[in-house]
């Protein structure tokens, strides 16, 4: 389990401190709460002790881990003919979103790859650039928190990374 002052991953959200174990009566029952500070962004929410793993709160991933990453990362995408009508932009959100809420940054990987490929064979839609965004910025949190480098520094590196494709 989790300990005060320990950085944790909330899934969607990013790197935040476990700042502390808050107790409060909810319907009658004392509830534990870990109240969670993002290092990034100015909140803090409380998320059930208890329900913690279901909602996917996972610690720092290890340095290797993040090697893993990068060799991931810096593997030639396969790239398939886009095509929006086979393929739209709700369907694909709704893939997107789902692998987001896992926390799993292999997942937000693959999102991250994905949309790096679909900009390089057309301009992204406004959502698909919120989207793009947004995957960089929880996998650079991540990266630069483990790595203890800038976060401009893991932003280069990860796109330094990507671009590589293979034509199926």
């Amino acid at each position: 389990m989790f300990k005060p002052r320990e950085k944790v991953v909330y899934p969607g959200h990013g790197v935040a401190i476990l700042d502390r174990i808050v107790v409060k009566q909810v319907a009658g029952k004392r509830v534990e709460f870990f109240e969670l500070k993002f290092l990034h962004k100015d909140m803090t929410i409380l998320v059930p002790v208890e329900s913690s793993m279901r909602v996917g709160i996972r610690p720092i991933s290890s340095p290797e881990y993040i090697g893993k990453i990068f060799e991931f990362l810096a593997q030639p995408a396969i790239f398939v003919p886009y095509d929006p009508s086979i393929i739209n932009w709700n369907k694909r959100n709704k893939e997107y979103q789902g692998r987001l809420r896992t926390g799993n940054l292999h997942e937000l990987c693959l999102i991250y790859k994905d949309l790096k490929m679909i900009e390089q064979n057309k301009e992204l839609s406004f959502g698909e650039k919120n989207l793009l965004a947004q995957t960089e910025e929880l996998l650079v949190q991540e990266i630069a928190l483990v790595q203890d480098v800038a976060q401009e520094y893991a932003v280069q590196h990860i796109r330094s990374l990507i671009g590589h494709e293979r034509h199926v």
